[in-house]
């Protein structure tokens, strides 16, 4: 048995088998083609289920009549050009095998004309030998692909089609993912000379909510939530549906990377766990998601199909889109008793080896998804505050399926079990110092837990009116004074931040000096002015004691990986900048001296207060400043505070 080469219309049917496997497969093609070309608006015709004709309309740039006859030989592209272009490719198609590969086991006629030719031109290819013959067409601006009789050279492959009905199924089902992601592309779909399928350009919001309902139905509007998460060089958007609305099949399952549809195991195990033990057994969750992340990052020649990719960085991936989803689950129910409490305080949910979707080398963190979400840890570095496209009722019962879908029983998390929940989050440290953590958390949980408590026994209160942004009266010795919240937070915090902070001198040898670190799940990284990264390396070390675990990047930047739990409700890169700015201004004052203990204190104080206090707000911090100043609290609301005159208002009304 000699060695030969195969003859070119073998090899291209050959190919045929990766890239034409039904009509919808050649429909996936030449849209895709399409949408590469700029087209703004696509038809799609089809007869006896794409198998006796499928016609491609489109209004995209088109090809020029010298190089209709290249497009239609194997491995002509006009989408790439070197190596470099193929480690960054940012076009649905790139292998140029598509219109070969359905030439060799279809009619197939291309009809073209650019907006810079005169006239348009017709390429027919067809036959045993594939010869391309060229002719003057009339049409206008944009590309037509019509395939006649697919398979009618290839009887072996025709007889594996189905029915028309299961065809067009197939080929209903391709539209409709590729439509979802193209909001900007307006699509018909006809069949046997009937529209079945028309989306319409969708320019704002609510014309692409609007097409989402066409594609996915109006309840899973009803029932999603809205999401959109920018991170780094990542970012996912969509619709995430709340798990009252499972599916019994994975019908409404739409993953997309830089507009490309997938399929890809990452991806559904990523958002499989983030529903977690959210959905009853043997049901699906329905998502229509978006993720755009830098074309260098992302390797999409590993599937015949192009239905799966590779990332570069697959487990920073993973963790951003569970981290997303989970978040947008647990804010969008936090109303609704959806969590079954275990008999211990806080439930722990096992993680899943990450081996079975192919990264032997990857394990989920148990730490990473023991964040419960009965725990209200919010995470504004990372996620943004999201919203739902429609509210539902609250009236639903509970969803905590554990065992037999047993409902779900309320109960309070107690100070103990969030303590146990902040120690469990810390890096691994010695026993002694895994002591401290537990005791200086418990501590600071209980403090909180109380002034609550007092806030919802006491209706009594000194202020007389709150005015915004963060302005009192209140009333002392008959006299009434302006009390500056602003100012009063500073001391509060700063206060507290100095109780929290852990001394060596009070704590056994080995313990852990500082405050309470919070590793973040997903690393923030900030950009800073020169003087405050120069002031971030120098004071590293402190910054570490403090909670800040950072490291220095390029070009003026840091990546956040570890942050103080007190700052937990605050903006990661916000509260940083604001801390560097503090402390640049203790330096000032201190004449360039070494920065001190108290004047983290003061910085890290100074971070948490908030931009503008309402009612509610004021009593709270009122109440912890009670608390922490017990007799001192009078001090320090004269200190803070200046005294309204009201002698020149009175002589104005006499």
């Amino acid at each position: 048995m000699t060695i030969a080469i195969l003859p070119a219309r073998l090899a291209n049917q050959i190919a045929a088998g990766e890239v034409v496997e039904r009509p919808a497969s050649v429909i996936k093609e030449l849209i895709e083609n399409s949408l590469d070309a700029g087209a703004t608006s696509i038809h799609i015709d089809v007869d006896k289920g794409g198998i006796k004709k499928i016609k491609i309309t489109d209004n995209g740039h088109g090809i020029v009549k010298e190089e209709l006859t290249l497009a239609l030989s194997r491995h002509a592209t006009s989408k790439i050009k070197n190596l470099t272009d193929l480690e960054a490719i940012d076009s649905l198609g790139f292998r140029g095998e598509a219109l070969a590969s359905i030439s060799s086991v279809a009619r197939l006629t291309l009809t073209s004309k650019p907006e810079t030719q005169a006239t348009a031109w017709q390429a027919v290819a067809q036959g045993r030998d594939m010869s391309v013959q060229i002719m003057p067409a009339a049409h206008p601006d944009g590309t037509s692909i019509e395939v006649l009789d697919l398979f009618f050279n290839t009887p072996a492959r025709r007889k594996f089609l189905r029915t028309e009905k299961t065809e067009f199924n197939h080929i209903d089902e391709v539209v409709r993912r590729i439509a979802l992601a193209n909001f900007s592309v307006s699509f018909m779909l006809t069949h046997n000379g009937k529209t079945v399928r028309q989306y319409h350009l969708a320019s704002t919001q609510a014309q692409c909510t609007k097409r989402v309902a066409m594609v996915c139905g109006p309840k899973f509007i009803q029932h999603a939530v809205e999401i959109d998460c920018p991170h780094d060089n990542m970012k996912l958007s969509g619709w995430l549906a709340k798990p009252s609305f499972s599916r019994s099949q994975n019908d409404l399952c739409y993953s997309y990377v830089n507009g490309r549809m997938m399929r890809d195991k990452l991806i559904n195990h990523a958002i499989r766990q983030a529903y977690a033990d959210l959905l009853p057994p043997d049901t699906y969750p329905a998502f229509v998601l978006f993720l755009q992340l830098d074309h260098r990052e992302v390797d999409v020649n590993v599937h015949p199909a192009k239905h799966e990719v590779r990332f570069h960085q697959s487990r920073y991936v993973h963790d951003f889109i569970y981290s997303v989803c989970h978040k947008a689950l647990t804010s969008a129910l936090a109303g609704e008793e959806l969590f079954t409490a275990p008999e211990s305080d806080l439930a722990l949910v096992p993680e899943q080896s990450y081996a079975a979707v192919g990264d032997n080398t990857a394990q989920v963190s148990q730490a990473t998804n023991a964040s419960s979400p009965t725990v209200n840890y919010s995470r504004p570095d990372y996620v943004r505050p999201l919203q739902q496209v429609n509210d539902v009722s609250n009236s639903q019962s509970s969803y905590g399926y554990r065992g037999n879908a047993q409902q779900a029983q309320t109960q309070k998390i107690s100070p103990e079990a969030v303590a146990n929940y902040q120690a469990l989050m810390t890096p691994h440290t010695d026993a002694a110092s895994e002591v401290a953590l537990a005791a200086d958390s418990k501590k600071y949980f209980t403090l909180e837990h109380e002034v609550a408590t007092q806030q919802g026994c006491s209706n009594q209160s000194i202020f007389l009116s709150i005015h915004q942004p963060g302005y009192a009266l209140y009333e002392v010795e008959s006299k009434v004074r302006v009390l500056s919240l602003f100012k009063l937070a500073k001391s509060t915090y700063g206060k507290l931040v100095a109780q929290s902070w852990q001394k060596n001198s009070e704590q056994e040898e080995g313990a852990i000096t500082g405050l309470v670190s919070q590793p973040l799940l997903l690393p923030v990284m900030v950009s800073l002015s020169a003087q405050q990264l120069k002031l971030a390396v120098a004071e590293q070390e402190k910054l570490a004691q403090a909670g800040v675990i950072f490291v220095e990047q390029v070009k003026n930047k840091i990546q956040i990986r570890q942050f103080p739990a007190l700052l937990r409700e605050q903006d990661v890169s916000h509260a940083f900048i604001v801390i560097l700015d503090e402390l640049r201004q203790k330096q000032k004052v201190n004449n360039g001296k070494q920065l001190a203990e108290q004047d983290f204190y003061h910085s890290i104080g100074v971070a948490m207060v908030l931009a503008q206090y309402d009612e509610t707000q004021a009593e709270i911090l009122l109440k912890l400043s009670k608390k922490l100043f017990n007799e001192q609290l009078s001090e320090q609301l004269l200190l803070n505070s200046i005294p309204l005159d009201l002698t020149s208002h009175i002589k104005q009304l006499l």
